[in-house]
């Protein structure tokens, strides 16, 4: 069952359909091995499934559950992991030691209470999976505790817009409908929800909100928790729902409970999400820098400005020249402006003006040309960014060390922590690797800060890479945290931050956070391991 048409792939990510052809591949590894010019590139192919490849199924739901669930064995393995590096690695060897023994998938909100009722009775786990796109291990039952089972809870067969108040721009919705699915319904009233994260085509609403992830806007409206205006939630305790407001001063907000729960207070099975006109003006364009210094103060100068662009995404030189955008000695900014209202031209005038002000040039072709022509490298970065995926998992199937980290920080603390996690990355992969390239780039700005998002591509050894990735992203965890930074900015928290979660958040709420766990879920089978 997919709202998404091709074949999922169940080890790597997207559809078989879309993923890189023979001449992208051969152009890829090309690329990669003048990089890394110690890589094997030897091609690694995903095993073939079998039902003894899995663990033995340990439960039986009752008849009245028995036609949502399956025990299909592709099914139970494409449910097992999320998409991060060490996730695909072990599918490629066949590592699904911790498979759920059913795949659930509620159709109503009454199978969602029953299937908690039962999972809690019994004591099986429950693993909320949104659209699997997971990257710090949040969909995995890799489960703390001692369970009778695990059930994987794929809730995309609820996946329609109930109901839209066009007056208020707002609609209501269910949780586990993927973004093209939700963009389709919206178009014919001419809204648009413009959440978009890397992830889009494949990711759903709940598992954008319980994980609060940030989506297409750079400024302003950066993460999916300012677009949502009240939620629906089934726990094993009761359903809640919060009042339909655009805002209130009522107490703690109920939303910001579930906000980022990741599935381990409640399922979210309903929103009312706050929603625009479509854009009708774009404007757009990508600035050199020859210094990277430069860059980061014509970026800050930016987001202090009050312009809001919806893109204003930085990359360093070697990101640039990876996502094939440009050459550069110290970045690319990409700026673009877009509004259902008005021109936006001298939105991206002035933004222009702010980065020659800090040395940022226009490429010499796009100085006398259209905004479309002086967008050339943000369509470029575009087209690369929606295809970073597909290459990751090339990448991955030829031993290549290839994965991101994000954080975010204060303008004034930026230089250290910068300087901290590219020494500690680079070191790391000295040490473990031998050689390999950190690119970083800013997926978000605020007026008081950047969010810098950083990739790390190295050879690694077919039978080590999951090590090897996990002794590097421990040494750049430590830098982070170590230098103020937050473990995520938007890929939360799952069981793979935890570690480092643990040492971010005050010991009050963690209090208060075990506590609203102990009376939400009294059984504890909502995502153990998660945040706890």
């Amino acid at each position: 069952m997919t709202q998404t048409p091709g074949t999922r792939s169940w080890w790597g990510w997207g559809t078989y359909e879309e993923a890189l052809d023979t001449q992208e591949t051969e152009a890829l590894v090309r690329r990669v091995a003048g990089l890394l010019p110690d890589s094997s590139l030897a091609p690694h192919q995903a095993p073939e499934l079998h039902a003894d490849d899995l663990p033995k199924i340990r439960v039986e739901p009752p008849q009245s559950l028995a036609a949502l669930c399956s025990t299909d064995t592709v099914d139970r393995a494409a449910h097992t992991h999320g998409k991060a590096f060490r996730d695909i690695v072990r599918n490629l060897r066949g590592d699904l030691a911790h498979a759920p023994d059913l795949v659930v998938r509620p159709r109503t909100e009454r199978d969602v209470v029953d299937v908690l009722d039962w999972a809690s009775s019994d004591g099986i786990a429950v693993v909320p999976y949104g659209g699997g796109t997971s990257v710090v291990g949040g969909v995995e039952p890799r489960l703390d505790g001692d369970f009778a089972g695990a059930l994987s809870l794929d809730m995309t067969a609820m996946d329609q817009v109930l109901e839209v108040d066009r007056t208020s721009r707002a609609a209501r919705i269910q949780a586990g409908v993927l973004g093209p699915h939700l963009e389709q319904q919206l178009r014919p009233y001419d809204l648009t929800l413009r959440h978009f994260p890397q992830s889009f085509a494949f990711s759903s609403l709940g598992g954008w909100l319980a994980t609060r992830a940030g989506g297409h806007f750079a400024t302003l409206a950066t993460h999916v928790d300012d677009l949502t205006e009240s939620l629906r939630v089934v726990s094993p305790y009761g359903v809640g729902e919060s009042r339909r407001l655009p805002g209130s001063g009522a107490g703690p907000s109920p939303d910001r409970m579930f906000l980022g729960s990741e599935g381990t207070l409640g399922v979210i099975t309903e929103a009312w999400m706050r929603l625009q006109d479509r854009p009708r003006w774009r404007a757009g364009a990508s600035v050199h820098f020859a210094d990277w210094d430069a860059a980061v103060a014509a970026t800050r100068a930016v987001a202090q400005s009050g312009l809001h662009p919806s893109n204003c995404r930085l990359l360093d030189p070697a990101e640039a020249f990876l996502s094939a955008v440009a050459t550069v000695g110290g970045g690319v900014l990409v700026l673009g402006f877009e509004s259902a209202d008005h021109p936006v031209d001298a939105a991206l005038a002035r933004g222009v003006e702010l980065c020659r002000d800090h040395g940022g040039t226009l490429p010499e072709a796009a100085e006398e040309g259209t905004s479309e022509a002086r967008d050339t490298s943000a369509s470029s970065w575009r087209s690369s960014f929606l295809r970073m995926p597909y290459q990751r998992d090339v990448l991955v199937q030829r031993s290549v060390i290839a994965e991101t980290f994000e954080t975010a920080t204060t303008w004034d603390r930026f230089p250290a922590l910068h300087a901290a996690i590219t020494s500690a990355a680079t070191d790391a992969i000295r040490r473990i690797c031998g050689t390999g390239v950190v690119t970083c780039r800013f997926t978000h700005v605020y007026p008081d800060g950047p969010a810098p998002y950083y990739g790390v591509y190295a050879p690694g050894r077919w039978d080590g890479l999951v090590a090897q990735w996990d002794e590097i992203k421990a040494a750049v965890s430590e830098a982070i945290i170590a230098h103020g930074g937050t473990i995520t900015h938007h890929h939360a928290v799952g069981r793979d931050h935890r570690p480092s979660y643990l040492q971010q958040r005050p010991e009050p709420f963690a209090a208060a956070l075990a506590a609203a766990k102990g009376a939400l879920d009294p059984a504890g089978i909502l995502n153990p391991g998660v945040l706890l």
